[in-house]
């Protein structure tokens, strides 16, 4: 199961898909596996590793980002030296023509996630951040967010689990607000990614994006590898750009719970497979 979702457990392997999705022209953004770092050595690790996949990426003329998780790089330790990881990554991604996405984790990480965001992005074009539709701030913040510098902005719709005074438990109320922030991201002249497997949600996206006659360089489609390939190969027919975000790691185990859970059809994509082989 693991193999769907993820490139590999070493660096080489993420590069490889990275190359393979550049062939049939997608871009990619590969994602260390990991986060909450338990300790300061374990965080300067992460930072190196990505460090490392920057200039790979640059070298071997590959077209993709990176997405960082801060806990990964020790938001929780110690919010300042996680900020100087963030910061050297971020630069380096400048200086190699790169880009720095920074993931949006669980809600108590909501608030360092967007000023630190913030921070740089005074700085610098070379890095984003992601909103989650879930979230009942996530509009207001998506507000605040085109009152400042021009932002890139991955929207999704979530995955944690979070108390429902902060966050819709209703599939139909995250829908909506997805749209709802997609529309103030654009209408604020964001740049945005449309990170959905959802094929009804992304057709009402196409809707909002052709009514509000968004240029296409300023809108992508973003998938995780391994899921609704068939949709992928549709959007990309339809002429969108699309984003594969490709994770790597020895954190893999993970990783597939959480895609399991998501998406229990592939309980029985895995069973067919295992029955025939």
């Amino acid at each position: 199961m693991a193999r769907r979702y993820v490139a590999g457990t070493e660096r080489a392997e993420a590069l490889a898909v990275v190359r393979e999705l550049n062939g049939e022209g997608i871009v990619g953004t590969i994602d260390l596996l990991g986060e909450h770092a338990a300790t300061e050595a374990e965080a300067d690790e992460a930072s190196r590793e990505y460090e490392a996949i920057l200039e790979e990426l640059e070298h071997g003329g590959l077209r993709s980002g990176i997405s960082v998780k801060l806990t990964h790089l020790g938001l929780k330790l110690d919010r300042a030296r996680c900020e100087r990881r963030l910061r050297r990554l971020v630069e380096i991604a400048a200086s190699r023509g790169g880009f720095v996405r920074i993931d949006m984790e669980d809600s108590s990480c909501t608030d360092d996630t967007l000023d630190l965001y913030r921070r740089l992005r005074t700085e610098t074009d070379a890095v984003g951040v992601v909103l989650q539709a879930y979230l009942r701030r996530s509009l207001a913040d998506a507000r605040a967010l085109v009152e400042g510098p021009t932002p890139s902005v991955r929207i999704c719709k979530g995955i944690y689990r979070e108390p429902r005074e902060i966050a819709f438990h209703d599939a139909e109320a995250i829908r909506t607000n997805f749209l709802r922030i997609l529309d103030a991201l654009v209408a604020g002249g964001a740049t945005v990614g449309i990170a959905t497997h959802d094929e009804r949600l992304a057709y009402e996206c196409k809707r909002i994006l052709e009514a509000r006659e968004v240029p296409p360089e300023r809108f992508e489609f973003q998938m995780l590898l391994g899921v609704d390939e068939e949709l992928r190969r549709i959007l990309l027919a339809e002429g969108h750009r699309m984003r594969v975000y490709i994770p790597y790691g020895k954190e893999w185990h993970a990783y597939s719970l959480r895609r399991l859970r998501e998406n229990p059809r592939i309980a029985r994509y895995v069973l067919r497979a295992w029955m025939r082989g």
